[in-house]
């Protein structure tokens, strides 16, 4: 009997070893810790890459603005700045063939106002536009209309470059290439964007013609420089 009772407590020690052995198994939620430490670490890396991304993009869009030759681009933004229209870019209708001028008003190489619409009263109008002042292709093409002015003038059709640079910008570029016709000034591309000549901070060359009373009869879009004078002049020559 006495040696049944000294065998009873071995059990009870291992019990006791085995219970004590189950703090052991709660280090396992430990290690998940790295875990969120590594998911903070991602979020972080996720941020930098939206914030490159970000920085991306914005460069990319100044890029694509300077590489377009946008005359927004220019450093002189306060005669932009002055060129106005009452009218609304949105609320100005697409003019297509056989569509009038509308009455729109913008500034011209002097600053002054000028009511487009009003143009047509009693001459037929050419609207030649050119994406930037003073660069090579825009050059040869006011160049062209320069050398045939008196031709379109003959005709009872007066000559207008419109682009979107300022009236500084058009003047000086009038005076450097003695420009014998009016520059209009529409840096928010109302009047080009109605044309279907705005394609983004860009202005497509081209050029079109309204007859007198306002009715648009003929335009090229695109057009090559060196062509743009010529074919409107065939053209008003082939309606006269």
């Amino acid at each position: 009997m006495a040696s049944h009772s000294t065998d009873d407590p071995a059990p009870r020690r291992s019990t006791r070893i085995s219970s004590q052995s189950k703090p052991e198994e709660k280090a396992a939620p430990a290690a998940k810790k790295p875990a969120r430490k590594t998911a903070t670490k991602r979020a972080a890396e996720g941020s930098g890459k939206d914030d490159e991304k970000g920085k991306n993009k914005k460069a990319k869009g100044d890029d694509g603005e300077a590489s377009e030759g946008d005359p927004s681009t220019m450093k002189d933004p306060g005669p932009a700045a002055e060129a106005s229209s009452p009218v609304d870019a949105q609320a100005l209708p697409r003019i297509d063939i056989g569509d009038s001028l509308p009455s729109v008003t913008l500034k011209n190489e002097k600053g002054e106002d000028v009511d487009v619409g009003s143009l047509t009263s009693t001459n037929g109008v050419v609207f030649f536009l050119v994406p930037r002042a003073d660069t090579p292709g825009c050059t040869n093409q006011a160049c062209g209309f320069r050398d045939i002015w008196k031709e379109f003038t003959d005709l009872h059709f007066d000559v207008y470059c419109l682009s979107a640079d300022t009236p500084t910008a058009q003047s000086k570029w009038q005076t450097k290439k003695e420009l014998p016709y009016s520059l209009l000034s529409d840096p928010k591309r109302i009047l080009i964007g109605a044309l279907g000549a705005a394609d983004g901070n860009k202005t497509k060359r081209s050029h079109f013609v309204f007859e007198a009373g306002g009715k648009l009869v003929d335009k090229k879009m695109p057009v090559k420089p060196v062509d743009s004078p010529r074919l409107a002049l065939e053209f008003i020559k082939s309606i006269a």
